[in-house]
């Protein structure tokens, strides 16, 4: 789901456990139902819903005309009761939706439920469908089918101050490495700044730092995972960010702390862009991709996003196939990234939006090198809801465990979880 305006809320979705005891593989949806009546939405509501549904109900409009004697109704669902509602709507046919919004990282849950519809052939026929990135419906599919289309993206980059760069005479960090030397150098030459804003609950700010050292979740306790933690946990300390202020922080703070003009860098996301401009840094900062451990690469970055999907109970599953590739096609990703400031999935769309605003290009081509994403397995929400890496990660930042000893334990409950 949005990893974006919502708070700037960090763009992992919170997955509460939703599925009931059925998991029958889902139906394929490619056709099928009335070909008139009131086809059935559910969309998540936002904190300002008004331009996204606005250019809703320009999709409306088009569909209706399409297909006559055929209306579409639209719930907005409050994202903290989704799962209720989904559950619901998975165990009793009658109330189930055809057409679905979901967070990406809902996906396992949902697949086992059930209750999401093969949309493969659908986007096998539809003259967009080969324009989504890969990684993007990577995020989509459950063993081996496909739950969803994406319809749009989140993923975070380096957001610095220009200002604070040149009167230092400081260049954007090429490298993991330069980055930790370039923010001990703002620290020690201004010391009333953090250098990085970086956090012990920063799940996602510390993920890449694991994944461009080779590790992941899944290995947290390999070598690779280990340097990575290393980097990340190295950058809560009194040369750039000292514990007593920073082992506490989550995604959100480090937002403000930027925002704010606290902090002469930030691993922040594209959604983050208004929370910075209504800030002191507003006018004063630029972005780019997050690096790697070599000059040129891109740390792999979380690629949060919502997908559009079909019910397996869908009343109306051919219509709903026409609404949801309208609504997933470059026309409208285009005018819900003007609106809502989303990243769209589409190949064609990224190169549109990022031809006409510069600021975004930092992003896709942070999309373009590759993204990671968290297990798709069932067990991932309680890693989460356990906060599993954030409590790892602070141990690390606070000195009550070694990194060796910190990844040791949380291997073992991610082991736990995934049933590996």
């Amino acid at each position: 789901m949005r990893l974006r305006l919502a708070a700037a809320a960090a763009l992992a979705v919170t997955m509460t456990a939703c599925a009931p005891s059925t998991s029958a593989p889902a139906t394929t949806a490619s056709g099928g139902g009335p070909t008139t009546g009131a086809l059935k939405v559910w969309l998540f509501d936002e904190p300002n819903r008004a331009p996204k549904e606005a250019v809703v109900k320009e999709a409306i409009t088009e569909f209706t005309a399409a297909h006559p004697e055929t209306s579409v109704e639209v719930q907005y669902i409050p994202v903290d009761t989704r799962s209720e509602r989904f559950k619901g709507a998975f165990n009793d046919p009658a109330s189930a939706p055809d057409v679905v919004e979901y967070g990406n990282t809902d996906l396992p849950e949902y697949a086992v439920a059930g209750g999401l519809a093969d949309v493969g052939p659908v986007v096998s026929g539809w003259s967009e469908g080969a324009d989504l990135a890969a990684d993007a419906k990577a995020s989509a599919t459950y063993q081996g089918t496909l739950l969803g289309v994406p319809w749009y993206l989140g993923v975070r980059a380096l957001y610095y101050r220009t200002d604070v760069f040149t009167e230092l005479g400081l260049k954007p960090p090429a490298t993991l490495a330069e980055l930790a030397t370039t923010a001990k150098t703002v620290r020690a030459r201004k010391p009333e700044m953090f250098g990085v804003a970086v956090g012990g609950k920063y799940t996602f700010g510390a993920l890449p730092f694991v994944w461009a050292n080779g590790g992941d979740i899944t290995s947290i306790d390999s070598a690779q995972s280990r340097a990575g933690l290393t980097a990340y946990t190295g950058l809560i300390a009194a040369d750039n960010c000292p514990p007593q202020n920073c082992a506490d922080l989550t995604g959100g703070k480090t937002v403000e702390l930027f925002a704010s003009g606290k902090a002469a860098m930030g691993i922040l996301g594209n959604f983050n862009r208004a929370a910075v401009d209504a800030g002191a840094a507003k006018g004063e900062y630029a972005v780019v991709p997050l690096p790697g451990l070599t000059a040129g690469s891109v740390a792999p970055a979380f690629a949060g996003g919502n997908n559009l999907g079909i019910m397996k109970n869908a009343q109306r599953p051919a219509l709903a196939a026409d609404f949801l590739t309208l609504l997933a096609g470059k026309k409208y990703q285009t005018k819900m990234y003007d609106a809502m400031g989303n990243l769209p999935t589409l190949k064609s769309a990224s190169a549109e939006v990022a031809a006409k605003d510069a600021f975004v290009k930092p992003f896709i081509d942070t999309i373009d090198a590759g993204t990671r994403f968290v297990p798709l397995d069932p067990g991932w929400g309680k890693i989460d809801a356990s906060a599993v890496l954030p409590t790892m990660i602070q141990k690390v930042a606070t000195g009550k465990a070694t990194v060796d000893e910190a990844t040791t334990e949380a291997a073992k409950l991610i082991d736990e979880a995934l049933k590996k």
